[in-house]
Parts: C-alpha cells; sequence; structure tokens
C-alpha cells in the first residue's frame, strides 16, 4: 500500500480554494462600490424652485388668446403686462396660435399647446386670486379654461381644479380663490367671483 496518493489534477488545496472565493468577494464589494458612486440617472424628473404651480390650459389647436390675472395678499396683480410681483410670476404669455409658430430649415412647425403658468415662489399668508380673461377670439366660439392648483414641495400634489366656460371675448372668470396661513397651509379653496381686469380698467 503507497504511503502517498498523487493528486487528481481536480483537487485544489484548502488555501487556494480560501484566495479564491476572497477574490470573488472583493470583486463583488468593488463592483457594488461603483454603483453607489454611480447611481443611474434620474430622467423626467423637474426640481422646479417654486411652492405652488398654477396651470391655466385650454384645448390645444384653439387660436384663441386666454389670459390670465392673478393677485396675491398685497392685492397688486400679475398679468401678461406685469410678469412678476414679489413671489408671484407669470412664466409666459400663451397668445394661442399667435406666437405658437417657428420656422426650422425652412418649414413651419406649430405648437398646439396652450398653456400659462403662473408660479408661486414663496408662502406669504393671505388670499390668492386667480381670474382667467376671455381677452381676443379668432373664431367667435366659446372656450374652456381649466386651471389647476398644484403643490411643489415637499411632493407633486394636485389641490384643486376647476374648468371655467368663457363665451365670448371679453368675458372674465374666477378660477380659483385660495388662502395661505400663516403656517403655509391651502384652504378656503372656492370660485367666488371678483373682476380684476374691469378693475384695472378704472
Amino acid at each position: 500500500m503507497a504511503l502517498f496518493q498523487r493528486k487528481s489534477s481536480f483537487d485544489i488545496d484548502p488555501f487556494t480554494d480560501l484566495l479564491f472565493n476572497a477574490l470573488l468577494t472583493f470583486t463583488f464589494l468593488f463592483l457594488i462600490a461603483l454603483l453607489l458612486l454611480n447611481p443611474p440617472a434620474k430622467t423626467g424628473i423637474i426640481d422646479p424652485k417654486a411652492e405652488f404651480l398654477i396651470t391655466v390650459s385650454w384645448p390645444d389647436g384653439d387660436p384663441n388668446d386666454i389670459d390670465v390675472w392673478a393677485t396675491g395678499p398685497n392685492g397688486k396683480k400679475v398679468w401678461y403686462k406685469r410678469t412678476q410681483d414679489g413671489l408671484m410670476h407669470l412664466d409666459r404669455d400663451d397668445r394661442g396660435l399667435a406666437n405658437d409658430t417657428q420656422v426650422v430649415n425652412g418649414k413651419e412647425i406649430i405648437n398646439p399647446l396652450n398653456q400659462e403658468v403662473l408660479t408661486l415662489r414663496g408662502r406669504p399668508p393671505g388670499e390668492y386670486i386667480i381670474n382667467v380673461h376671455y381677452f381676443k377670439t379668432e373664431n367667435q366660439v366659446e372656450v374652456p379654461v381649466t386651471v389647476y392648483l398644484a403643490e411643489v414641495n415637499p411632493q407633486m400634489k394636485v389641490l384643486h381644479y376647476h374648468t371655467s366656460l368663457l363665451a365670448k371675448e371679453g368675458d372674465e372668470a374666477t378660477a380659483i380663490r385660495f388662502t395661505l396661513t400663516p403656517s403655509g397651509k391651502v384652504t378656503n379653496i372656492n370660485q367666488l367671483q371678483k373682476s380684476l381686469v374691469k378693475a384695472n380698467a378704472k
């Protein structure tokens, strides 16, 4: 009987096995660390610097010009000729199809979206009034206008929306009124009518 047996070429001694497992563990931990250092990019996420967004929209492709008018606790108005007051900003004056075309490589491109956005970049307490005004008609038809009130921080949440039907040029409607408490909470959402356009003309 032989005192020594010849090892098979498939036999691995314990030390080599330990080294192999340690290398696998190191590689695994290295890959995890790499993933944590370079997290996948989050696409489609907007980080607006605002507390509230008020979105005013009417049907896509509608050629008529609808305007948003707003006032805050100090009573000063924001509209297309005065797009900012304190922390309240009108981001764009959408004039129906009038300013929705551009020429790219000799071809006219039309953006059918009709939308104006009012931004509140703080939470001053008091009452806010958001009105919609049928400024100019191109086809003499009534226009449904929807106003969304959304809280942005700490997360995006639609608090209220309302649709007003503007029948003819010159019509005005209070779409949303709400109050911000001293603690920054939205209360007393209603549609109690108050003209901002006619009062501005005086």
